[in-house]
């Protein structure tokens, strides 16, 4: 499930909604996690450049009602430009943490303009789709997973140029089956219509994993658990996120005084201080109720991306395995469309997949932060780092009493408290059980677990330092 280096592979696609620049930032910290293959300028029904010619472009139903020539999209756009040149001026530091961070040269290499004219247009390759395809074509290891923090209309012109070139031809049918195989999808809604229009019907067999949720995003207060809540607080931001350097000094809050475009009248995030009837009142179209100043606003495309970040928790492995970024289920809509919905587990639609983590994601983006701008290995907290005896994929018996023994080490010399849970929901063998606390633990496989069953264990290492730090390690066991 994995490229050369042993990560995932991915592309980034992306439009200028204020969201999208948190989550860059955020993903950004962890290009040491992952091969990035692309960060691409896309269009949605929420953003659009335009053509640059005056022509206005009209869909009814939408935020707008009458013809736009562009759409929230501000002159001269560079938010993926920004955000990479910020992560230039703090480069040094993070490679002394871990010198897999890719180079500001490299990742400017791989920012490209896809297709942003208006919402949902495929009438022509663009660099970011041909970009896409080639990613698609090359003889690479593992699948790519294409992250659409956008509209799918750069995705959708990429396969388009596929079609093109092979169908008709006798390497289609094989083309197309190496493509399907390779290509995992995940998307925060269809933000255009190419998705539905185009990449179900012509491209049924490719792998999408639908990442909408309320938490991360703008509306994350309604389904954070109460005792999470300070972690969207203007002084937990402040002190573990805006003040953090360049990269923390680009990250959107309340009342920062930033508008994504001039005049947008959907934008009223930059203010505070005024009600949601006071902002109406000045022309603003209100859909959520305005905030304190200094306080979270949202990262709801970040879902796409935590389950590539872990690679312990293994929630890349496997849409329903999950991760950071919740669990998924099957749909209909297709042969291999998954979504996450906690409904679906009995958990009452909360989103408790998603949430369970959420404490720990910030920490651990608060620490690297904390990197950005700290040139001392010694002077930053780091995560423990896990191995599990007897290697992490094993095959057990109906009835194994099944030992589990974790060794955690610390990289800056903090003690490390270990244990050991389930995670029933992810495995089918759901009357498992688990005795024993601490480093060791023993899995108790039901007698009547049938052939192929898996049992999901999981040892997480917290170190001791003021701010901990958390990692994991699963472990799947499989019933021969």
């Amino acid at each position: 499930m994995s490229g050369r280096t042993g990560r995932p592979r991915t592309i980034v696609t992306a439009d200028p909604e204020l969201d999208d620049l948190n989550s860059l930032l955020r993903f950004l910290l962890y290009t040491n996690e992952v091969e990035v293959e692309g960060l691409v300028y896309a269009s949605s029904r929420f953003h659009w450049k335009g053509d640059g010619q005056g022509t206005e472009f009209f869909l009814p139903e939408r935020e707008y009602d009458t013809p736009q020539t562009s759409w929230r999209w501000a002159p001269g756009e560079r938010f993926i430009h920004d955000a990479v040149d910020a992560y230039a001026e703090v480069y040094d530091n993070l490679v002394v943490h871990d010198p897999r961070y890719p180079s500001p040269a490299t990742l400017r290499g791989l920012i490209r303009e896809g297709n942003v004219d208006f919402e949902g247009d495929t009438r022509a390759e663009t660099p970011g789709s041909r970009l896409i395809a080639d990613a698609l074509l090359a003889d690479s290891p593992g699948p790519l997973f294409l992250q659409l923090w956008a509209g799918p209309s750069t995705v959708a012109r990429a396969l388009m140029s596929i079609e093109e070139r092979y169908r008709g031809t006798e390497a289609w049918e094989r083309v197309r089956a190496e493509v399907s195989a390779k290509a995992v999808i995940t998307k925060f809604a269809s933000q255009d219509a190419t998705y539905d229009d185009y990449i179900l019907p012509v491209w049924p067999d490719i792998r999408v994993i639908e990442v909408a949720t309320l938490a991360w995003g703008y509306m994350v207060r309604k389904t954070l658990p109460e005792e999470d809540l300070p972690l969207l607080g203007a002084d937990w931001m402040r002190e573990n996120i805006t003040s953090a350097g360049p990269l923390g000094a680009l990250y959107r809050v309340w009342g920062d005084g930033i508008q994504m475009a001039p005049g947008d009248m959907t934008d009223y995030f930059g203010l505070s201080g005024l009600s949601a009837d006071e902002l109406r009142e000045q022309g603003y179209r209100v859909w959520m109720d305005p905030q304190p100043a200094g306080e979270w606003i949202s990262e709801g495309d970040t879902t796409n991306m935590l389950n590539l970040l872990v690679p312990g928790l293994r929630g890349h492995e496997h849409p329903a395995f999950g991760g950071w970024g919740g669990r998924a289920a099957r749909t209909d809509v297709g042969p291999d469309t998954w979504a996450i919905d906690d409904a679906a587990f009995g958990r009452g639609g909360d989103e408790a997949s998603v949430t369970r983590w959420f404490a720990a994601a910030q920490a651990d983006f608060a620490a690297r932060l904390q990197w950005s701008v700290t040139p001392a290995y010694a002077d930053a907290n780091h995560a423990p780092v896990i191995t599990v005896a007897d290697g992490i994929d094993r095959t057990v018996a109906p009835g194994e009493r099944v030992a589990l023994t974790a060794t955690a080490s610390d990289p800056d010399g903090d003690d490390v408290t270990c244990r050991w849970f389930l995670y029933p929901e992810a495995g089918s063998a759901p009357t498992a059980t688990l005795e024993g606390d601490g480093a060791e633990a023993t899995v108790v496989v039901p007698a009547d677990a049938r052939a192929g069953a898996t049992i999901h264990a999981i040892v997480e290492a917290k170190d001791a330092a003021p701010r901990p730090l958390t990692a994991w390690q699963r472990v799947i066991l499989t019933v021969r």
